[in-house]
C-alpha cells in the first residue's frame, strides 16, 4: 500500500551511490600511481604496509603509512561533528556540506606537483575519503561502502546466498546493487589509473565533477520523498 512504502532518502539514493563509489575508486587508483603508491581508502592495506616496515626497521617509511591512517580517523570524527551541528538546519544538508568540503580538498590537491609534497596530499585525501564514507553510508537502506568494496561484497555474496535459498526477489536486487556498486567502483579505478597516467596530478579534478553530480542530486526529492511528506 501506499502509505507503507518505504521512503528513500536522497542520500540514499543508487545515482548518489554510484558516483560516490566512481569517486572512491579514482582516488585510491590516484594516490597509488601518483602519490607514492598509497591507498587513500584502504586504510587495511597501508595497516598491512605499517606492519611490514615495521617489521624492517624502516620507521620513516611506516610513518609515512601511519599517518594516512591518523587522517583517516580524524575525518570520521569531523563528518560527525558537521553531523551534529548542521543535521536539523533548515537549507544546505549536512551531507551536502561534507560533499562540499570533499571537493574543495581534492581540488586543491590537483594543484599540488607529484613529489615531495605526496604525504600530505594523501594525508588530506585520506581526510576526505573518511568524511564521505562516514557520510554515506546506506544506499536503499542497505549498508553499503563507496570507498572499499570487501564488505560491500561480503553483504552481495550473502543476500545472493538468501535469494538461492529462498527465490525471495528482493534479496535477488540487493545483491544486485552490492555487486553493481563494486563493478562502479572498480571502473573509477580504470578511469582514475588511464587519466593519471595520461593527467597527472591534475587528473583528480574529475572526481570533483562526480562530487558535483552527487551534491546537485541531492537537491532533487525522490518521489517517495514527495509522497511521504503527504502522509
Amino acid at each position: 500500500m501506499q502509505k507503507n512504502r518505504e521512503i528513500v532518502q536522497r542520500s540514499e539514493s543508487f545515482p548518489i551511490g554510484v558516483l560516490l563509489a566512481l569517486t572512491g575508486g579514482f582516488l585510491d587508483a590516484y594516490t597509488y600511481v601518483s602519490r607514492g603508491g598509497v591507498f587513500a581508502n584502504a586504510q587495511t592495506g597501508n595497516m598491512v604496509l605499517l606492519g611490514i616496515r615495521l617489521s624492517e626497521g624502516a620507521w620513516r617509511q611506516a610513518a609515512y603509512y601511519f599517518v594516512p591512517i591518523v587522517a583517516f580517523a580524524a575525518g570520521v570524527l569531523l563528518a560527525e561533528l558537521i553531523q551534529k551541528k548542521h543535521k536539523w538546519n533548515a537549507g544546505l544538508h549536512w551531507r551536502q556540506r561534507t560533499v562540499l568540503i570533499e571537493a574543495a580538498v581534492l581540488l586543491a590537491a590537483g594543484f599540488v606537483p607529484s613529489g615531495k609534497l605526496d604525504s600530505g596530499v594523501n594525508i588530506a585525501i585520506s581526510f576526505v575519503c573518511a568524511m564521505q564514507v562516514e557520510s554515506f553510508r546506506k544506499i536503499h537502506g542497505l549498508t553499503y561502502a563507496t570507498t572499499m568494496c570487501t564488505g560491500n561484497l561480503r553483504s552481495g555474496t550473502e543476500n545472493l546466498f538468501q535469494y538461492l535459498k529462498s527465490g525471495e526477489k528482493k534479496r535477488l536486487r540487493n545483491s544486485l546493487k552490492y555487486y553493481c556498486i563494486i563493478v562502479v567502483f572498480i571502473a573509477g579505478a580504470f578511469l582514475g589509473c588511464c587519466a593519471t597516467k595520461l593527467f597527472g596530478e591534475k587528473a583528480v579534478w574529475s572526481t570533483c565533477i562526480f562530487l558535483l553530480g552527487a551534491f546537485l542530486l541531492m537537491n532533487q526529492e525522490t518521489e517517495q520523498e514527495k509522497k511521504g511528506k503527504t502522509h
